[in-house]
């Protein structure tokens, strides 16, 4: 297959980005997810909200919270380009060009929520849904579009790059450039060429390589692993952030219970019904950063031995309101036999945000020309050491639609001749994927990251969890090269890889920043 713009993904960033590249009509846009429908992203489990522009708010005001949550590492030039640019982009895309109906007061005007370390209201919501609205109306925006092409059931395996793909011997000699990507089919298990002149990863995150997390199943590090094997560089994979409030319930990933209940009063608490937030943060309480509530949910259950704490809303806001404001949330606990409106909800830390990623520019260019990388994939520098909440949707639609717009004003070139590229070699491929090493293996790397390389690390955890997954990825190197592919056995070799690149700079950075905290600093 050969198109203009391949896009990984179908998130936010990468639905705004083929939105933006759709208006040029000469341009052939594929975009491509693993899920077996396209609204099946992080992004849509979003609930909290989008940053927007609050009454008596400004873009200094927003790039100051931002810096000051990201504890010290934002790239300033990429917060000024979101603080700046984000609410305008919201207005001009999500609410006039494809009808994001935001929630309203009823004497008229935008309702603007409050999460933490946010100096102002300024968080637009549809209820506790908002990334589904969001990406319902961006889909169905793109269905639109005869340019554009979406399909579901395909799995990238890897980047095609040259030189390293190329059939000439004499590509050894010029720079590194991306192609398009292999591309495995999961209805028929063909596994296609797809050539292009630009590729944009848009693959969400990685929480699924930890043991609790409020990530969906295909969040597994895909993008990540990839863009490292073929040389791109990645920056700040340490910085993984844990959203202090998931369900307690069984399972590997876990519902979200959206910031914005302590945005509206809600107050954590021992089982017991002590409230413990002030004892962390005298100024911010139960609204602190979400790095210093995490590790204060992880001190009060380790040393209490608590299998959960609780978060009260109930004390602090009204039924009707409670169900108005959190509808989703209200019904997910009741099909739990908890009833929000009067008790508390058991709540546990879980992977929840990936801050780094690969380091992209203001335009989202990766360090490999004709490779882009959007969303949480990358590494703007926004976020630093810590997201503040509710960034990631913005972020994700500025930099979509920056990485579109610089495609768009790019010279048109051809497209690299299929005859240049070697066909997928599955000649070694002997025997069918055993489902059980899959599962094993990956619950294996998921206990790995959540004990050794999780909220709190230490020197000797982290080591012992490299020389674990070392080991590991040799053994899955090894039946990965001889068994024919699943999507399964796909995301297993990237988890391993993504969880080395996290465990690996958590080790070789010694200070406890944001998101990143280390008992010790141990020198070698």
């Amino acid at each position: 297959m050969q198109t203009d713009v391949l896009i990984i993904g179908s998130g936010i960033a990468g639905a705004s980005a083929a939105l933006r590249l759709s208006a040029d009509s000469q341009r052939q846009i594929t975009l491509i997810t693993s899920a077996q429908r396209p609204i099946e992203s992080n992004s849509q489990y979003a609930q909290g909200g989008i940053v927007g522009r609050g009454q008596e708010d400004s873009s200094d005001m927003l790039r100051e919270d931002i810096l000051n949550a990201g504890d010290g590492i934002c790239f300033p030039e990429a917060v000024e380009i979101l603080a700046k640019d984000g609410p305008e982009l919201l207005q001009k895309i999500l609410i006039e060009q494809v009808g994001v109906s935001f929630d309203e007061k009823e004497s008229g005007g935008l309702v603007y929520g409050l999460e933490a370390a946010h100096s102002r209201r300024r968080i637009l919501h549809v209820g506790d849904f908002t990334g589904k609205a969001i990406m319902r109306a961006l889909l169905q925006k793109l269905d639109e579009q005869p340019n554009v092409n979406i399909l579901t059931g395909q799995t990238a395996i890897d980047l095609i790059t040259f030189p390293h793909h190329a059939r000439n011997p004499l590509a050894i000699y010029q720079h590194p450039a991306c192609h398009g990507a292999y591309v495995f089919n999961q209805k028929n298990h063909k596994i296609s060429r797809v050539l292009a002149n630009n590729t944009i990863l848009a693959s969400g995150g990685l929480g699924q390589i930890f043991l609790n997390t409020t990530n969906p199943s295909g969040a597994r590090g895909d993008g990540l692993a990839m863009a490292y094997r073929a040389g791109a560089r990645v920056a700040n994979a340490e910085y993984v952030q844990f959203h202090p409030t998931a369900m307690h319930m069984p399972g590997v990933t876990k519902f979200l219970i959206s910031e914005a209940v302590r945005g509206e009063g809600g107050v954590l608490m021992t089982p017991g019904g002590r409230a413990f937030m002030s004892q962390y943060s005298s100024k911010w309480k139960d609204l602190a950063p979400r790095d210093i509530v995490a590790r204060a949910i992880y001190w009060e259950m380790l040393e209490n031995d608590y299998p959960y704490v609780l978060l009260d809303i109930a004390s602090h806001m009204k039924a009707d309101a409670i169900k108005t404001r959190f509808p989703q949330i209200y019904e997910r606990c009741l099909k739990m036999e908890i009833d929000i409106t009067e008790r508390p909800i058991p709540v546990v830390p879980a992977a929840h945000y990936f801050c780094g990623g690969v380091l992209v520019d203001e335009w989202g260019q990766s360090s490999i020309p004709g490779l882009y990388a959007v969303g949480e994939v990358s590494c703007t520098g926004v976020h630093g050491a810590n997201r503040l909440a509710s960034t990631s949707l913005l972020e994700g639609l500025v930099w979509g639609d920056r990485a579109a717009r610089h495609i768009r004003d790019l010279e048109p070139a051809p497209i690299v001749d299929e005859n240049d590229v070697p066909p997928w070699d599955d000649t070694n491929a002997q025997y069918d994927t055993d489902p059980t090493l899959i599962q094993g293996d990956m619950q294996t790397i998921r206990n790995l990251m959540w004990h050794y390389v999780g909220l709190v690390r230490s020197h000797y955890r982290m080591n012992r969890a490299l020389r674990e997954l070392h080991h590991l990825r040799t053994e899955i190197e090894g039946f990965y090269k001889k068994s024919r592919l699943t999507d399964g056995l796909i995301g297993l070799r990237n988890s391993v890889q993504a969880a080395l690149i996290v465990a690996n700079a958590a080790r070789m950075n010694k200070v406890s920043r944001g998101c990143h905290y280390r008992e010790e600093s141990i020198q070698d």
